[in-house]
């Protein structure tokens, strides 16, 4: 009998429950190791960092592939590399892991822009960011309410910087839940769409779908949703459809999706 792949997955721990589910079920043999969510705050330099750090920490001689369960995420992956291959889903951040595919991603980003989502994982993951002193709020200044930009800066500048800085919650106008069958799931979604009348937003309930994960852990891996990168070569955004490719150096060995 063929013995199973031995694949090591780095993952954000807001899909903690789906990826320990797609593990017991995985067609392969599966470590998983997570990362907090708070690196989504750190911004992307910093991020790629952390994310580096983990894929050179991983016994290259236990495993035959490094499985990254990320989608782009503000170009926190870019520039990762290992000398084993990496595996990534075609995503351009976990909202596509969760709903199964970026075509159901798409469909629903065009139909409804505006839309923030949540999932058992984002409301029980959740952390401020302001209360990270490494956050990208926390370094750029915009984590003061108005009294304490007034005490800092005087009334007129605060006014000013309010203004300016404005409420991140002003671009969107719906809260989806997104239900992926796991978690107390029943309790978070009506504690979603109460701050969605809190908010004066729009709510919606929509079914997740692990088919995506469960593929990435299975390894079947068609070029339409993941990137096989080869050996010690760089991952890239391609700001269009295939959203993430090879380095410059190794293009060749990166096939555009059919």
């Amino acid at each position: 009998m063929e013995k199973p792949r031995r694949l090591k997955v780095i993952a954000c721990e807001i899909l903690f429950r789906e990826l320990c589910y797609c593990a017991a079920h995985a067609q392969q043999c599966v470590d998983l190791t997570f990362l907090p969510k708070a690196l989504h705050d750190i911004g992307a330099r910093q991020m790629s960092e952390r994310l580096q750090q983990a894929v050179d920490a991983t016994d290259l001689g236990a495993y035959d592939a490094i499985l990254l369960a990320y989608g782009l995420c503000n170009n926190g992956i870019c520039n990762l590399r290992s000398p084993l291959p990496l595996v990534i889903p075609r995503a351009h951040d976990c909202i596509t892991l969760l709903l199964g595919s970026r075509e159901r991603y798409q469909e629903l980003f065009s139909r409804y822009p505006g839309t923030y989502y949540q999932s058992t994982g984002w409301i029980e993951r959740a952390v401020d960011s302001n209360s990270q002193p490494n956050s990208v709020t926390v370094q750029l200044g915009i984590s003061c309410d108005y009294q304490a930009y007034v005490a800092k800066y005087g009334e007129e500048n605060a006014r000013y910087l309010m203004e300016m800085l404005g409420d991140w919650t002003k671009h969107y106008s719906r809260l989806v839940y997104i239900d992926t069958g796991f978690g107390d799931f029943g309790t978070y979604a009506q504690a979603t769409q109460r701050e969605a009348e809190e908010r004066g937003w729009a709510y919606e309930w929509v079914q997740g779908n692990t088919g995506l994960l469960q593929r990435l852990l299975d390894g079947d891996w068609n070029t339409q949703d993941f990137l096989v990168i080869p050996p010690n070569t760089p991952i890239e955004p391609t700001y269009d459809d295939r959203i993430i490719c090879c380095g410059k150096i190794c293009q060749e060995h990166c096939p555009d999706p059919v």
